[in-house]
């Protein structure tokens, strides 16, 4: 064989490897702060991910919206973008309607519930949609954020305790329908804005997690927390699906495998975290209601799916799951 017939074979080997070697990464958003679990999940996502594909897929993660609002990052992704973004089924449901339910009043009640979905062929055909019709691949949702209570200036154990109550909640209409279903009022409004919407009376109160009271120092201006667990926050890591079908296909799997594992881990952790806020909340004064009626409340909350037209999605799915 000639010099030159050498020299073009060696060239072509060598180019065939850079393409078989080719380096992907993703950028990660998130709202949250660096300080919060969810951030170092996603760090620890990150490094098994980075170290099970010898480096040829890294994520870079971004704290605090570094890289936008959510409603941006999602249309970048639809676009084929190579981010991420952590969301939940509110928004998602804006594409593919039936999703919603994940977020809906008593639709689950434990962690394991959450993970169990994954088994469910209705979620499955879900994920497929948002793939193929809209771009959004689903890489996970094992990453639960803990239950929803309702925290106001007034004691709560019916349904009918929350007439007249002005609640600040998430603007999508599932969150909308569903505290509207358990008897309050509800109001958009972000998160930043419900410390002076609550001095300034533009609403009563608000349901969150017993972490984002103390995060946003919302027990001075609020004294009551109902435990209700009306919704338990399930969250969901979403990529292009464009981008992730151009994976060589074991690093697909690395990062679909490592993100559950990442996410389950952080879900107990976070878990952990709402337990001591609660008992920090108590020493600080908050009175916590814990006997509220229940069983009001889980019927009360059936309205929200009837009102959205997806009542059927959830029993199916429930069924499926064998609830």
């Amino acid at each position: 064989m000639t010099r030159s017939l050498i020299a073009g074979a060696l060239a072509t080997c060598l180019m065939s490897g850079a393409a078989f070697a080719q380096d992907f990464t993703l950028r990660f958003n998130h709202v949250l702060g660096p300080s919060e679990p969810y951030h170092q999940g996603f760090l620890a996502w990150a490094e098994a991910v980075e170290e099970r594909t010898d480096g040829g897929l890294k994520i870079d993660v971004y704290h605090s919206a570094q890289l936008g609002v959510e409603e941006d990052i999602i249309e970048q992704i639809r676009q084929g973008a190579n981010v991420g973004q952590n969301t939940d089924a509110a928004r998602l449901g804006n594409y593919v309607p039936g999703i919603a339910v994940v977020n809906g009043p008593y639709f689950v009640s434990s962690n394991e519930d959450v993970f169990a979905l994954n088994d469910s062929p209705t979620m499955q055909e879900w994920q497929d949609e948002l793939a193929a019709q809209h771009g959004l691949k689903v890489v996970c949702f094992d990453w639960v954020q803990g239950f929803r209570n309702f925290f106001l200036n007034k004691e709560a154990r019916t349904p009918d305790d929350l007439s007249g109550q002005r609640v600040r909640t998430p603007p999508a209409p599932i969150w909308q329908e569903s505290i509207r279903a358990l008897g309050a009022a509800p109001t958009a409004m972000n998160f930043g804005d419900v410390y002076p919407g609550l001095q300034q009376r533009a609403i009563d109160g608000a349901e969150l997690t017993y972490q984002n009271i103390v995060a946003g120092n919302l027990n001075e201006v609020l004294s009551t927390a109902n435990e209700t667990k009306h919704i338990l926050l399930v969250n969901f890591q979403v990529v292009s699906s464009d981008w992730f079908d151009g994976l060589p296909e074991d690093y697909q799997t690395a990062l679909v495998e490592e993100c559950r594992t990442a996410g389950q881990a952080t879900s107990g952790e976070i878990a952990e975290k709402q337990a001591e806020a609660k008992a920090q909340l108590q020493e600080a004064g908050m009175t916590i209601v814990e006997d509220v009626d229940m069983e009001a409340f889980r019927a009360a909350g059936d309205a929200a799916y009837e009102a959205l037209g997806i009542a059927e999605a959830k029993a199916t799915v429930q069924s499926e799951l064998g609830n």
